[in-house]
């Protein structure tokens, strides 16, 4: 289990695949509360042709390091990993805030990115009237409880209970400070009016039951990529987990089709 010191911080990340593989490497960027594990299967799949990094964000998974107040900082932290790496092109894959990281990292670095996939993810974080008040209560409950009613609404309905109890507890073992930091980074996240900006080839996959990120506001960013396709999946916002299989394919077909 790799690590690299990055500003105090142990971060923890997987780097496997053929060095001399087919096309560039894929790197995956986990979303808030999660870690590298949600590309388990993206993982196993795409190792066998090709270099494959993922790493677990600072405070998230078994990656040390308080918060970043910024989605910019945790790009820093994603680049110093790429940059120990050596990996000097790269395809970039992020889910919801994963995908914030992906497009700052994209914006300020585009000469690095060869193609860029935002699952689940937007440019701006809107909040209807309802969903604000709903957001704003919400961090008035205990930890624990802010937490179990954020995880439960990211999946779409039919989902497996038990399934989605073992994520709310992976969750919640994220330190508070952690998830509260990176919470207030999403938040003051906005780079709509930039994106076009961004002629890298880009894939937006989401899912259609998505309530915490959803589709409508990815159709808003999407009418601003110069160069987007849209796959709308059967699944929630918790897309990487819900439908591992078919995101895998969705993947596929457009990291190896040629430009």
């Amino acid at each position: 289990m790799p690590q690299l010191e990055v500003d105090g911080a142990a971060l923890t990340y997987d780097d496997e695949g053929p060095r001399d593989g087919d096309g560039v490497p894929l790197v995956f960027i986990h979303g808030w509360t999660a870690d590298r594990h949600r590309w388990d299967h993206q993982l196993d799949h795409f190792s066998q042709k090709r270099r494959v990094v993922r790493l677990d964000l600072r405070g998230h998974g078994e990656s040390g390091g308080s918060g970043r107040r910024t989605v910019a900082e945790l790009a820093g932290d994603v680049l110093a990993v790429l940059d120990h790496l050596e990996l000097d092109r790269f395809v970039l894959v992020g889910h919801s805030m994963g995908g914030m990281i992906a497009q700052t990292l994209t914006l300020d670095h585009p000469e690095r990115v060869e193609r860029l996939v935002l699952v689940n993810s937007i440019s701006r974080m809107t909040y209807s009237r309802g969903r604000g008040l709903l957001m704003a209560v919400s961090t008035l409950v205990p930890f624990k409880l802010f937490v179990a009613a954020n995880i439960q609404r990211a999946f779409a309905p039919g989902y497996p209970r038990e399934k989605i109890r073992e994520y709310v507890r992976a969750s919640a073992g994220t330190p508070q400070e952690v998830v509260m930091t990176c919470y207030g980074a999403m938040r003051s996240f906005d780079v709509l009016d930039r994106i076009g900006e961004i002629h890298t080839p880009t894939l937006l996959v989401h899912g259609y039951h998505d309530i915490q990120l959803p589709v409508s506001q990815m159709l808003r960013m999407a009418k601003a990529y110069p160069d987007a396709v849209v796959r709308i999946v059967d699944a929630g916002h918790e897309l990487p987990v819900e439908k591992p299989a078919e995101l895998t394919a969705v993947l596929d077909r457009f990291v190896t089709e040629r430009p």
